[in-house]
């Protein structure tokens, strides 16, 4: 899946995530969220930029995953703006250079759009298999009602394969977004006022 993103044209590439943040931005759970978690596109992931010019027209804080400060593979989400400084992290991934009292925690966020390698109808998610997005989410194992955040999958639609094998720490997408458009997953579903 991995190798498959790669062959995709810079042109192509574009175009999927101008899609994919328009769908989104169409939908009521982004209209409501304020606070959105996004991530700096590697390796051919779905790039979320596009969705990122338009939240910042619309008010809303971005947040990108920070490992760089964090001990025992922990996210935090610092915020993003454009020109913003950054620093690399030991994967060489580009994350906001800011003081820790300024990051936030997962629980904080009303949106957390996540890469992904692959992902199945049941909402179960493929990583590059760190598990740090699961460990920041696993709060959400011991909610009985999930009110935030809502976790979305940023990706082709290519990437859906039939079935992934969960487990026992995978956190659940609530939905994915492709160039396609919005669509729900899992057992965990948007309310009836996001969709």
């Amino acid at each position: 899946m991995r190798a498959r993103r790669r062959t995709l044209s810079l042109q192509e590439r574009e175009q999927y995530a101008r899609r994919a943040a328009a769908h989104l931005c169409r939908s009521p759970l982004f209209r409501r969220s304020r606070r959105i978690a996004c991530y700096l596109a590697q390796d051919g992931e779905m790039d979320s930029a596009p969705l990122m010019a338009r939240a910042w027209a619309m008010g809303k804080t971005i947040y990108l995953p920070v490992l760089h400060a964090m001990p025992a593979g922990r996210l935090r989400f610092a915020p993003y703006h454009p020109g913003a400084a950054l620093r690399y992290n030991r994967f060489d991934i580009p994350e906001p250079d800011v003081p820790l009292r300024q990051m936030v925690r997962a629980q904080d966020l009303d949106l957390v759009l996540t890469p992904l390698v692959a992902f199945d109808a049941a909402g179960n998610r493929l990583g590059m298999g760190k598990a740090f997005y699961d460990r920041c989410l696993a709060f959400l194992h011991r909610r009985r009602h999930w009110l935030r955040p809502r976790v979305v999958g940023f990706a082709y639609g290519f990437q859906e394969v039939a079935q992934l094998t969960p487990r026992p720490w995978d956190i659940p997408l609530n939905a994915v977004v492709t160039e396609s458009g919005l669509r729900e997953l899992g057992s965990w579903p948007l309310p009836r006022d996001m969709r």
